[in-house]
């Protein structure tokens, strides 16, 4: 284990992408189990075996979810059912979790599923929260998501960046999709993070990695390629929809895939703002052949598949 992360007394538990990364923290007799974020619903059997299997015969009692995207608490109404474990969501997020507003928290959005679950805390930025054995600053990192918090611990300068920065980026940009203009605040917080000093870096996806300048350096070439080319970033975020999609379905038959493609509102939306010269039909065929001819999915016989 990396001794920093076992002073910290955490796991990190890297999933594959349909799934957000898991970090728990064990905590002793003073200090309860902390989870942060869940992965999807798809993959809650496993999360919960996951940490089961880490915490032997002690319970979860506690659940903290940097944003509330459904690769990232997914699993939160199978590990409340299962330990029956506190649920603490970003402050922005508590109302619309309490009315379970599914247009506001984006699943119809993004033709997601997520299980109701019950929020029993908030967790505002600027606020000290316990992971563990130590206590964690959380830090406003909006801009993948408006109400997005990452962790920060300043002794052991270890940082949970969730999708705020990962290795090779970022998260893509949601609300650009609705026409709310976020790109200033995907650089306001790629620049917060780079006055902290860090040692390592656990993101919401993708390996641990030491070297956050670097990475910085790649998110901002990255995000300056979208504020050039807005277009480049809907084009990313559709295809990234799509290839959620079928890492959850595994293989659909092209006819239901143009059927969830139309339906998904944010398909419609970056294809509204962005592409209505050509008719939705066309630039969905387009995606297709180019994740298709880039080997991020398979066609054949009318079913198209995750590779």
């Amino acid at each position: 284990m990396n001794s920093l992360f076992d002073a910290a007394g955490l796991t990190v538990f890297e999933r594959g992408w349909l799934s957000s990364n898991n970090v728990l923290f064990a905590g002793d007799d003073a200090h309860g189990s902390t989870l942060v974020d869940s992965g999807y619903c798809t993959h809650a059997d496993q999360t919960v075996a996951l940490v089961r299997q880490a915490l032997g015969s002690r319970p979860l009692e506690r659940l903290i979810n940097t944003h509330l995207h459904s690769d990232h608490c997914g699993g939160n109404r199978a590990l409340q059912e299962t330990f029956d474990c506190s649920i603490a969501v970003p402050a922005g997020e508590a109302s619309k979790v309490d009315d379970w507003d599914e247009r506001a928290l984006t699943y119809r959005a993004t033709g997601q599923q997520c299980p109701r679950f019950i929020r029993t805390e908030s967790i505002r930025a600027g606020d000290e929260v316990w992971c563990g054995r130590r206590q964690w600053q959380a830090i406003a990192a909006p801009g993948h998501d408006p109400e997005s918090l990452v962790l920060y611990e300043p002794e052991l300068q270890l940082l949970i960046s969730a999708d705020a920065l990962w290795g090779n980026g970022f998260g893509v940009v949601f609300p650009e999709l609705e026409g709310v203009s976020a790109f200033d605040d995907v650089r306001a917080t790629l620049d917060r993070l780079s006055t902290l000093p860090v040692r390592w870096v656990i993101p919401g996806h993708g390996s641990p990695f030491e070297d956050i300048v670097e990475a910085i350096d790649r998110a901002h070439r990255r995000l300056d390629a979208f504020v050039a080319d807005p277009m480049r970033h809907a084009q990313h975020a559709a295809k990234v929809l799509i290839k959620f999609h079928l890492l959850e379905v595994k293989q659909v038959a092209l006819a239901e895939l143009m059927e969830w493609l139309s339906s998904t509102p944010y398909m419609r939306l970056a294809h509204q703002r962005h592409f209505d010269a050509i008719a939705f039909e066309a630039w969905c065929t387009d995606l297709l052949t180019s994740l298709i001819k880039s080997k991020a999915i398979y066609a054949a016989n009318g079913v198209v598949s995750n590779t």
